[in-house]
């Protein structure tokens, strides 16, 4: 990952946010060596801009990390019209009713595990494996922007308007990425994320 990077594995996305918590609050408590990035994806965490790399890996050798991450950080609150295409679909998968898709969905909370795909698209855990979703056999070729979907164990929100073949249950009109915000994106890893059912 380059002269001055990091790139840590763990077993799986609950090792790699409670790791990618574990470090923010190491960096935030200036009991970590200075680094310019850490960011975690799927089963990684990278850590980028290090003077001494060597150094780090040493420490992350002797960190304790709590088994999960913290539910702190801020919380956003996703309105959603709970109305997708494919909410038939996961409701038979589920075996409820739409419904009760939208009270179950609406009544999870969430968190951003790590962020990717496309500007302002987090990828948000907490689903019970019994809720876990297959992507749709045939993607569409355009999704429109704040469409929520379902992938294996991911919830996620479409950004923009792109190609995808996660199962949609519906849609927001929430703006995930404005490049005139500060920050630009309104979903980070470590976030909190409520969705609430609205007509």
């Amino acid at each position: 990952m380059g002269r001055r990077a990091l790139l840590v594995e763990v077993d799986g996305a609950e090792r790699a946010q409670a790791l990618h918590a574990e470090l923010v609050r190491l960096r935030d408590a200036g009991e970590l060596p200075p680094v310019e990035e850490i960011v975690p994806a799927a089963a990684t965490v990278l850590l980028d801009g290090l003077d001494e790399p060597r150094a780090v890996a040493g420490l992350l050798r002797r960190l304790r990390v709590p088994d999960t991450a913290a539910a702190e950080g801020a919380e956003v609150v996703l309105p959603v019209r709970y109305d997708g295409p494919d909410l038939a679909e996961v409701a038979a998968l589920w075996e409820v009713t739409g419904e009760e898709v939208a009270a179950i969905h609406s009544g999870t909370a969430f968190r951003v595990a790590f962020c990717g795909f496309a500007p302002g698209f987090g990828y948000l855990t907490g689903l019970p494996a019994r809720r876990h979703v297959p992507r749709r056999a045939t993607p569409r070729t355009s999704v429109p922007p704040g469409s929520v979907g379902l992938a294996g164990p991911y919830t996620g929100v479409y950004p923009r308007a792109s190609p995808g073949g996660w199962q949609l249950i519906g849609r927001t009109d929430a703006v995930l990425w404005d490049v005139t915000r500060e920050p630009a994106a309104l979903l980070a890893p470590g976030t909190r994320v409520r969705f609430e059912a609205v007509p």
